[in-house]
């Protein structure tokens, strides 16, 4: 059978309906965690989405009658996309809040001298950063966070249908507070080490005044180090359940933001 002949049993409105919500499920392999990974080669990712959208159309599109002139279903289109980067974007901030409390602890301790390529990124970035990355992908994986984005993926029509268009105010507010967040996010997670890392400077400070022989450049390091490294560890745990509330409340958030006009 080729191509024409398996178009041929499908109508205008099923390719069409097929399109519109495969606008809504690219942005998820651009930006969303994990989904987007360097990882998984770009085929792939590609063949995903176009399995996920083969599961949603018949889903979504029941009942729908599409308007197939070119203005019309081009602003469709385009209304999908914004949705679709509207949910991704908010996953997106999450796992930037994971990397930015790594960079921050790189920039304490003293990694921040060392930068690697990051494999899920693809960016490069600094050893704290890339291990938080990694770490924060396992996590996701471990709580199947993949089958739970996808499920309020296919909620996004519950709260803005095919047809309808999305209150764009409601998803201004939604991507100001998903930035704002990341850096709220960051510090919550870096907090422990932070705070140990400004108490070991204050310590070092007081060493060198007591003791001006000392070269605390040279003891300094190896001290942060070993501080920095042991609660970075004792915390980790303590992130894993982190990660797996805030991937909760940002889907049900996204969800919220997205409202019809």
């Amino acid at each position: 059978m080729d191509v024409n002949e398996l178009l041929a049993r499908f109508s205008e409105q099923q390719v069409a309906a097929f399109f519109l919500v495969l606008a809504r499920v690219s942005p998820l392999f651009l930006l969303a965690p994990l989904f987007s990974s360097k990882q998984v080669p770009a085929r792939a990712r590609g063949v995903l989405a176009v399995a996920l959208t083969l599961g949603l159309t018949p889903v979504v599109s029941r009942h729908a009658d599409i308007n197939l002139d070119t203005l019309p279903y081009a602003l469709l289109i385009l209304k999908e996309l914004l949705v679709g980067l509207a949910f991704a974007y908010g996953l997106s901030a999450l796992f930037a809040a994971v990397q930015a409390a790594g960079a921050l602890l790189d920039t304490l301790i003293g990694f921040s001298f060392g930068s690697l390529v990051d494999p899920v990124t693809g960016t490069q970035s600094t050893v704290l950063s890339q291990m938080y990355a990694l770490f924060g992908a396992a996590i996701f994986v471990a709580i199947d966070g993949d089958a739970y984005v996808v499920q309020g993926l296919a909620r996004t029509y519950d709260a803005v249908p095919l047809l309808k268009s999305p209150a764009i105010g409601s998803l201004v507010q939604g991507a100001q507070t998903a930035f704002s967040g990341i850096f709220i996010s960051a510090f919550e997670i870096a907090a422990p080490v932070l705070v140990a890392m400004i108490i070991t400077d204050a310590a070092l400070g007081v060493v060198s005044r007591v003791v001006p022989s000392l070269n605390v450049f040279s003891t300094g390091f190896p001290a942060k180090m070993i501080v920095g490294l042991t609660l970075i560890g004792v915390s980790l745990p303590f992130v894993s359940g982190f990660i797996g509330d805030q991937l909760e409340t940002t889907v049900v958030t996204a969800l919220h933001t997205l409202r019809i006009a």
